[in-house]
């Protein structure tokens, strides 16, 4: 007998809501099995949340998974690992890219940050020497 498994089995391991599996099951991305009114998942659609929650993860949006898993469903393995890979060396040169702006920005900040201590240190200090001022 097949392993099989129930939305609320699912939701625990991946710790994702029900909402989140209803919703793969609608855009077509997986396929459970219905029972009545009860979802019965099984291990191809285990590993299917898997890959549409790593792609998730990536930053890959719902189109690019459902192309990902169209080549995983005709079982082409080499096909499917070329296209993961070209899928994957792209998204890298994206988060390489993020990673120089973030750098950039944080540089920013701090500097910003050195300024206003510096504001701040000179205003004190005005303000101490007003004190000294007034109390003479």
């Amino acid at each position: 007998m097949n392993k099989t498994f129930t939305i609320r089995q699912l939701t625990k391991e991946f710790s994702v809501t029900a909402r989140t599996l209803r919703f793969y099951e609608d855009e077509g991305l997986i396929a459970p099995e219905r029972r009545g009114q009860t979802r019965i998942y099984s291990v191809k659609d285990r590993a299917r949340i898997i890959l549409i929650l790593r792609g998730r993860r990536l930053g890959f949006s719902l189109a690019e998974i459902r192309e990902y898993l169209s080549l995983y469903t005709q079982g082409d393995n080499a096909r499917q690992l070329l296209h993961a890979r070209k899928k994957f060396e792209e998204r890298l040169v994206v988060f390489e890219k993020q990673k120089q702006d973030i750098d950039v920005a944080m540089s920013e900040l701090r500097r910003g940050i050195g300024e206003i201590n510096q504001h701040l240190a000179d205003a004190v200090s005005d303000d101490d020497q007003a004190q000294k001022t007034e109390a003479a």
